[in-house]
């Protein structure tokens, strides 16, 4: 089974977003389990750090026709856990401050710098002698592949399977109708039942519409996105195609995040001690903190990106209600929109034995919130599949979460009645209310230490590697090549 996985980042070479770890994790998965995977990414040159990755020219050039002009660009190699990592070079388009644009937004080229690169995947796969059975693309970035394979390349690709990844449906590559002479699409596309999209081209619906597969990453939101709510305009085509629509939901690496080997940590700890030695980290966080050591007080712990999509507008209600009069602290690290930065940095001012605020991203500073926080909280409006969640339950954190998409399909609350097997909290309604009395519920239940070991226990024993993911994507590319 050979397949193409085309991605515009991977953690380790260049991350923006939960995009990067999926494609730093999966392929390898996959290579494991014996598939012929080859990742294929724009050359960053700003970001991609040539002193920690040997990057090699394979001697293959291709040319690329755009709009009648033609581009030229080097393919080159490099590797990342057993898979070949092929790297699609042009300094005009890929050689920038950011990936996707900069603080002022997006850049008003995306649309040639994205059709390039899978024309450019699609120019080099005979030169390297590579031909896949199956294309793996990923969200609006590399969607357009097999509206490309199908419509230009029809005579060498046409008939090759291709499977389309949806991380996150509000991102879909929205272009004015101009842009079609200039990235080679014939303009007979730009109807509704193709790339037209309330009067603009849209990336992503090209993908859904021709791809011959579509999945997500969790069945809830696979099941959600097919609703108005969530379906963020493309309801209706996703619901045509239901039956090729599926969810699969993500996994972490859990080499990189274990407990027990995790050098961010204070102390270290695993399944067989940390009743002792997680406390030392709370305790160590809270100091690094500001914060004072309150025995018996919960401790929220957060580490998001500072968003509505978050949850952040019904957090900071909750958050100020609390203050007021229940025993708390909370520490929370993020960055994002600047209304919610302040709003945070003040809270924390006012409150300064109960709320502490770091904004920016600290790599380090998340692994001690994952180690220390009592509850991770992630009251998200809709969450595509979140990873935080995973984390914090294999560092023994018992997450809060609103049930929405794959907050839903990986956390299940415990109710001593209804669902004594659970080992989180959650909430349904959108509300700051809401929020605030699961909030209240997990602080109670956390003076039941006893409990709430055995909570932790239970959470910290659950499989979220991305192995098991692996196996569902193995099922699903075998279901597609012999259809």
């Amino acid at each position: 089974m050979r397949v193409a996985f085309l991605t515009s980042e991977m953690y380790p070479f260049a991350k923006v977003g939960g995009l990067a770890d999926v494609a730093g994790s999966l392929p390898p998965e996959l290579k494991k389990a014996g598939v012929d995977i080859s990742v294929f990414m724009p050359f960053w040159s700003r970001a991609i750090d040539l002193k920690k990755f040997e990057v090699a020219d394979t001697g293959v050039k291709v040319r690329v026709n755009m709009g009648g002009k033609e581009f030229n660009s080097r393919v080159l190699r490099s590797f990342y856990k057993g898979v070949d990592v092929f790297l699609i070079e042009n300094e005009a388009y890929y050689g920038r401050e950011g990936l996707y644009g900069t603080s002022e937004g997006d850049y008003p080229d995306n649309a040639e710098r994205f059709a390039f690169f899978v024309r450019a995947v699609l120019e080099a796969l005979p030169a390297l002698g590579l031909e896949p059975d199956l294309f793996h693309v990923n969200d609006w970035e590399s969607a357009m592949l097999p509206v490309y394979a199908r419509h230009l390349y029809g005579d060498r690709f046409g008939n090759k399977k291709v499977l389309l990844t949806i991380h996150n449906l509000a991102y879909q590559g929205l272009f004015p109708p101009e842009v079609l002479p200039r990235i080679n699409i014939p303009g007979e596309l730009f109807h509704m039942e193709a790339l037209e999209f309330y009067g603009k081209i849209n990336f992503l619906k090209g993908g859904i519409v021709f791809s011959d597969f579509i999945n997500t990453v969790s069945p809830t939101y696979a099941e959600e996105i097919t609703e108005p709510e969530f379906g963020c305009g493309l309801e209706g085509v996703l619901k045509k195609r239901e039956n090729e629509l599926t969810g699969i939901l993500n996994g972490i690496d859990t080499d990189v995040w274990d407990p027990s080997k995790d050098p961010s940590l204070y102390h270290n700890y695993s399944l067989s001690d940390f009743r002792r030695k997680r406390p030392l980290n709370k305790k160590k966080l809270l100091r690094d903190m500001g914060l004072p050591l309150k025995s018996g007080t919960v401790l929220f712990g957060m580490v998001s990106r500072l968003a509505s999509q978050k949850g952040l507008d019904i957090l900071v209600e909750a958050l100020s209600e609390m203050a007021e009069k229940e025993v708390f602290q909370a520490v929370i690290l993020g960055k994002g929109d600047r209304a919610y930065e302040e709003t945070l940095t003040e809270l924390a001012g006012r409150y300064p034995e109960k709320i502490a605020v770091k904004i920016g991203f600290d790599a380090a500073l998340a692994s001690r919130i994952y180690g220390g926080a009592d509850v991770f909280l992630m009251p998200s409006k809709y969450e595509p599949c979140g990873l935080g969640q995973m984390i914090a339950l294999r560092y023994g954190s018992l997450p809060l979460v609103r049930l929405t998409g794959g907050l839903r399909d990986t956390v299940v609350p415990y109710e001593p009645d209804s669902s004594p097997e659970g080992y989180g909290f959650a909430f349904e309604d959108y509300s700051s209310e809401a929020l605030r009395d699961e909030m209240l519920r997990a602080a109670g239940l956390y003076r039941n230490r006893r409990l709430w070991n055995r909570l932790v226990e239970r959470g910290m024993k659950l499989d979220f590697s991305w192995a098991r993911s692996a196996r569902e994507y193995l099922k699903l590319y075998t279901k597609l090549l012999m259809a």
